[in-house]
């Protein structure tokens, strides 16, 4: 079977003198892993297309048990990013996040678009790079179905408070009040109005209009520590390209 569709390459392995092996986010069928002959010449065409960070149109052929990307024609390889060691790290944080949340076999549109989006920002430094990360966080889970509930406190049901709780291991909210009257160890983080909305925000907001939002710089660190708890808790696991970019950042 071919089929051609669009995608990012969020992971590359050299396989031999001249072939490659990617992990490809496509919009048509999730994440896939395919072989690219001849990729590491550099007068073949698909040498660039099929770098990290490329967003390539391919074609694609499936085999019984392997694919194989016959053709590919680079539309955006964020070379900006590749000026910054921080926006690069970070960006591979994304690439194995993508890879691990992402679906496969089925489409993916949403995940690409969302991921392509953010990429564009931090490589033009046109948003934050702890925005964009906490949104991304966020938002892959809600896509993957992984969805907190933020609309009203847990308990009384009350939506707004000068301060609220964000409990990341039931993904609910809890108000000040309720709170105090709250038995048990839950892990908890204080958020003030502003992280409250800028959080509903990274899941409830419209793909299109998901990075537009401002956050001051201590708020941004609890919005951060909010979507990292809660991403550890669900996928119980710890990313080695999250802990390089914060050793590369401090």
């Amino acid at each position: 079977m071919k089929f051609m569709t669009n995608g990012l390459i969020i992971k590359e392995q050299n396989i031999g003198e001249q072939d490659r092996l990617v992990t490809v986010l496509t919009e048509s069928h999730g994440v896939l892993r395919a072989f690219v002959k001849g990729a590491k010449n550099i007068k073949n065409q698909k040498c660039a297309a099929t770098q990290l960070l490329c967003y390539s149109r391919m074609t694609i052929h499936k085999l019984r048990d392997s694919y194989i990307i016959s053709d590919a024609k680079s539309q955006e390889m964020f070379i900006k990013l590749r000026n910054h060691i921080e926006d690069m790290c970070l960006a591979q944080y994304f690439c194995e996040l993508a890879g691990s949340v992402c679906p496969k076999e089925q489409n993916a549109s949403e995940f690409l678009h969302v991921l392509l989006n953010g990429l564009y920002l931090l490589a033009h430094e046109k948003q934050s790079p702890q925005l964009i990360k906490a949104c991304i966080e966020m938002r892959f889970l809600c896509l993957a179905g992984y969805m907190p509930d933020l609309t009203m406190c847990a308990q009384c049901g009350i939506y707004e408070k000068t301060f609220m709780y964000f409990l990341p291991k039931s993904g609910a909210l809890l108000c000040t009040d309720c709170a105090q009257n709250q038995s048990g160890s839950e892990t908890s983080i204080l958020m003030n109005a502003g992280t409250t909305t800028a959080l509903r925000h990274t899941i409830y907001a419209d793909n299109k209009k998901l990075f537009s939002f401002t956050l001051e710089k201590e708020d941004l660190h609890t919005l951060n520590q909010c979507s990292e708890t809660y991403l550890r808790l669900i996928l119980e696991k710890d990313f080695q390209t999250l802990q390089f970019y914060k050793m590369i950042c401090n």
